[in-house]
């Protein structure tokens, strides 16, 4: 009887633990809306199923590299140095024939999203790069649970931003 019951209270957790997150593709949801995974995946995913025209998909795959956003370098991804987040990462073209950037910041537990989203989307420099800029109606901050999406582009950033929020889906 006492096996009975162990095996039971085991089942009842297993299926419990398993109801806490909902498969979304290849990436997980928590129930609290966070998404789970590396930035660099979940970068790679948000490019493996946008829409991009195959010469911008070409430009993203040879053309681009990852940058660990840092209290260094903060300001010019971000638009300033003293944002609060636990991690963040830029996908950053190796040579700027033009202006683009997609960044990933996950924010620290309990922290405040949509007032760093603002901060984000108020002191971003849409014309950070040498000669060239991005019109501001291309400069798209976004979020899903703790993770804060921005992008520059005047090719891409609707096509970028679509796949981002399908990865909450």
């Amino acid at each position: 009887m006492k096996k009975l019951f162990l095996m039971t209270i085991i089942l009842v957790a297993v299926i419990s633990f398993t109801g806490c997150a909902k498969k979304v593709g290849d990436k997980e949801t928590s129930n609290s809306g966070n998404l789970d995974g590396s930035l660099e995946d979940l970068i790679n995913e948000i490019y493996a199923t946008a829409d991009l025209d195959s010469n911008f998909k070409e430009y993203v795959e040879s053309g681009t590299m990852l940058v660990e956003v840092t209290e260094e370098n903060a300001e010019y991804h971000l638009g300033k140095s003293d944002i609060e987040y636990e991690e963040a990462l830029a996908s950053e073209p190796q040579i700027q024939p033009g202006a683009y950037s997609l960044v990933l910041v996950r924010v620290k537990k309990d922290a405040d999203v949509e007032a760093i989203k603002n901060e984000i989307k108020e002191n971003v420099n849409p014309n950070k790069w040498i000669c060239v800029g991005v019109a501001e109606e291309n400069v798209i901050v976004d979020s899903i649970g703790d993770v804060i999406f921005l992008v520059m582009s005047d090719e891409q950033a609707q096509n970028l931003h679509e796949a981002f929020l399908a990865l909450g889906k």
